[in-house]
């Protein structure tokens, strides 16, 4: 049995994933975060968060790396960790950099920074030949002009540091370019407290389909477990409106995909790792999008164990044990599973989801997970905004996705104008993550 250290984590679906995953295999862990509280409001209805059943719970700043690592070996000396993970993507850093200095295993903290990192992923795999969309670095709007006259219009601006699609936005001429980057100026400071870069990328606009390769590295080697392929809605921005996996496209394209995500992975010097690499697939061929050094979220680690049997969650948590993960497929009698996305089109308070009671009863339903009556909303514009989900599985054939779209279309949120005061600002720090 072994005993792992979880620094903070996502609130969604991968923070009850990555538990579960430690406790079917045996092991245990102990908790680490700033702010209780935040996991707290997250609870689930029917109990604790399962964050909260930790063998300890700990509260430290793990902001603050310098006050951080020294108190993290301190535990150590008296708890003996085996392996450190985190599913939250602003402390993977931190994760890393802690492995490093308690000797346990893991990637090493630069190659975790340069995934972490828009504008050193970018950097790092262009010097590698990696393909990717042109793209610039700027410091101000001023740069941020000239470089789009280079690369050209509609380009896409991007934080360099935050997830869930927060703030990347298609940008079509220079009135929207100084708009989208007075509002990443306007975001100084993450969802988790965390000072921000003040880098611009501005990046070619990608056409094409949308697919992630999900893979884990160890000991030099990277599997392949599979292709998903990703609904991209909501322009100006990019909100991830479903997924299914395996990924319905030509194999042909699938071996371009998987090479090219395995290409970024090794440029990236990441190993010891589940990566979830996401790549648009151009008519000039792949272009990486990121390379995210954890398994996929949005339900995405889920829809490859209904259908293949790998848990992606229990993989890293072997990978942080320093052991080879067994992701061998098992027959699950699944050929294709999908989720779609339920996104608010209005703000106001969200007063109830007609169609639900028929949608729930279909056979091929195999989650739906809809928001409470009472929350405050508005017209999304990231991930972080969805009101819910339906899950399906086809065990025919590639048909999951369409079944999974076909049942959202039948559920319909309903609202009631909320009072000037408790309407959401245009975009908050205090999102679902």
């Amino acid at each position: 049995m072994g005993h792992l250290l979880v620094i903070e984590s996502w609130v969604g679906s991968m923070s009850r994933l990555l538990p579960r995953a430690i406790r079917e295999g045996g092991h245990e862990f102990t908790f680490v975060t700033r702010d209780l509280h935040h996991y707290l409001r997250a609870a689930p209805t029917d109990g604790p968060h399962p964050l909260l059943a930790a063998r300890n719970v700990i509260t430290a700043d793990t902001n603050d790396i310098d006050v951080l690592l020294p108190y993290l070996e301190q535990l150590h000396a008296v708890l003996g960790f085996d392996g450190v993970v985190s599913s939250c993507d602003y402390y993977l850093p931190v994760v890393a950099r802690t492995a490093e200095r308690l000797g346990l295993p893991g990637p090493t903290a630069e190659a975790v920074e340069a995934a972490c990192r828009k504008d050193l992923t970018r950097r790092v795999l262009a010097e590698a030949g990696v393909p990717g969309p042109r793209f610039a670095l700027c410091g101000d709007v001023v740069q941020a002009a000239a470089a789009a006259r280079d690369i050209g219009y509609p380009l896409v601006v991007k934080p360099v540091d935050l997830c869930g699609g927060m703030l990347v936005r298609e940008v079509r001429d220079e009135g929207e370019l100084d708009a989208a980057c007075r509002a990443l100026a306007e975001f100084p400071v993450n969802a988790r407290g965390q000072d921000r870069s003040p880098v611009l990328l501005l990046e070619e606009l990608l056409t094409g389909p949308e697919v992630s390769v999900e893979t884990v590295s160890f000991d030099g080697a990277t599997q392949v477990v599979g292709v998903t392929d990703k609904s991209i809605g909501g322009a100006p921005a990019f909100i991830e409106t479903g997924h299914m996996f395996p990924a319905g496209i030509e194999p042909a394209l699938e071996r371009e995909a998987v090479d090219t995500a395995v290409a970024a992975i090794k440029a990236l010097g990441l190993d010891h790792v589940v990566c979830h690499t996401e790549i648009k697939l151009t008519p000039e061929g792949p272009r990486v999008v990121e390379v995210n050094p954890r398994p996929a979220g949005n339900r995405i680690t889920e829809l490859v164990r209904r259908v293949t049997g790998v848990d992606l969650a229990a993989a890293c948590t072997d990978v942080a044990l320093g052991r080879n993960p067994d992701i061998t497929p098992r027959s699950t009698g699944v050929r294709s599973a999908a989720v779609a996305f339920l996104l608010p089109d209005a703000t106001g308070v969200l007063t109830g989801i007609a169609g639900a009671d028929g949608v729930r009863g279909e056979p091929e339903v195999l989650e739906l997970t809809l928001a409470e009556p009472g929350r405050t909303v508005r017209a999304a514009t990231s991930n972080n905004e969805y009101l819910g989900h339906v899950m399906t599985a086809d065990t025919e054939g590639g048909g999951a996705r369409g079944t999974a779209e076909r049942l959202l279309a039948r559920l319909r949120p309903m609202y009631e104008e909320c009072p000037a005061e408790e309407c959401p600002a245009e975009l908050s720090s205090a999102v679902s993550a």
